[in-house]
């Protein structure tokens, strides 16, 4: 099996978190692959930046989660571990790229987004990244 380390942002704009929908149907978090050298809290910033366009700032760690999948391009099986990164935006700016396999994606108020989320790793995530925010 494949083991992969990534990174990714919760993105909250005051009580709105940012979702986006994949050209599966699936609304996720936005996160990618830590290569050798990076350092987590970096990558999942530069995801975020690049998967829907958004500057943010990294508040704490969110949580951590995996999980895995039949690579047919690898022919093996592939396991994601990935660390979250409760973040804020520093507008409501947003551009998703979909060169990236997004088809949209945007700001939801909280408990809409919660409900919207696809996985529940995900949701999860996003209500532990709301309650480190609402701390702070």
């Amino acid at each position: 099996m494949l083991i992969r380390n990534c990174a990714g942002g919760v993105v909250f704009y005051e009580d709105e978190v940012f979702l986006l929908l994949n050209d599966k149907g699936e609304w996720v978090l936005p996160k990618g692959l830590i290569r050798e050298g990076a350092y987590s809290q970096d990558v999942a910033l530069q995801r975020v930046k690049a998967e829907a366009g958004i500057d943010a700032a990294v508040v704490e760690v969110a949580g951590e989660t995996h999980y895995e999948f039949y690579s047919i391009s690898r022919k093996m099986p592939v396991c994601n571990q990935i660390i979250w990164y409760a973040m804020r935006a520093q507008s409501r700016d947003y551009q998703v790229d979909e060169s990236q396999g997004f088809v949209g994606g945007g700001w939801f108020p909280y408990e809409k987004g919660l409900a919207q989320v696809t996985y529940t790793q995900d949701r999860n995530l996003v209500e532990q990244a709301h309650r480190v925010l609402q701390g702070r």
